[in-house]
């Protein structure tokens, strides 16, 4: 211990403390390092700083005229999806309305045929009830004919004397049956 006391006396240099020279050569060291990093890294790292700013600056404005462009076709989208919507409606209802107009159609059409038919066949039964009504008269006038010379005894067979009996006869039948059948319902 007495040797270490005797070393800091003598004057021995202090480690933690640095020589003037040292000194000197470390800030001249020092000052020549921040002259070449503020002559050329400096400049290169303010250029590399302007060019991100830049790029970021231009992917904002960017991302913004994208999201307004987005917001555009997005309003456009919706726009031609109301049109569409409204197309279809209109389209459904134009079919509506042209099924309902077939619909009638054949209604009319199933009416005018049901008419056609029904008239047809008033026509056909007006037809065979003349016939009827023809072969009917044939056949009473020629029972009435035999019956009343039967009852008068005398013959009826002179043509024009049995057409006015018989017509006599029908027409006082039809007489007879016309009240019965207006009183029909």
């Amino acid at each position: 211990m007495k040797t270490q006391m005797l070393l800091a006396a003598e004057g021995e240099h202090n480690p933690i403390i640095p020589e003037p020279a040292e000194i000197v050569v470390g800030l001249i060291a020092f000052l020549l390092l921040l002259f070449v990093l503020w002559k050329f890294a400096v400049p290169r790292f303010e250029k590399i700083y302007a060019e991100r700013s830049e790029r970021i600056e231009g992917g904002i404005a960017k991302a913004e005229a994208a999201q307004a462009e987005a917001q555009r076709t997005l309003e456009q989208y919706k726009s031609q999806l109301a049109e569409a919507r409204a197309e279809a409606a209109r389209i459904r209802d134009d079919a509506r309305a042209e099924g309902q107009q077939i619909l009638e159609e054949m209604r009319a059409q199933a009416q005018t045929e049901s008419d056609r038919i029904v008239s047809q066949g008033q026509s056909q039964l007006a037809h065979q009830r003349a016939q009827i009504v023809a072969e009917l008269r044939a056949d009473l006038g020629r029972q009435a004919v035999d019956l009343a010379s039967r009852v008068v005894g005398e013959s009826l067979e002179d043509e024009a004397r049995r057409r006015g009996t018989v017509d006599r006869f029908l027409d006082e039948l039809d007489a007879t049956s016309a009240p019965a059948e207006s009183a029909k319902p």
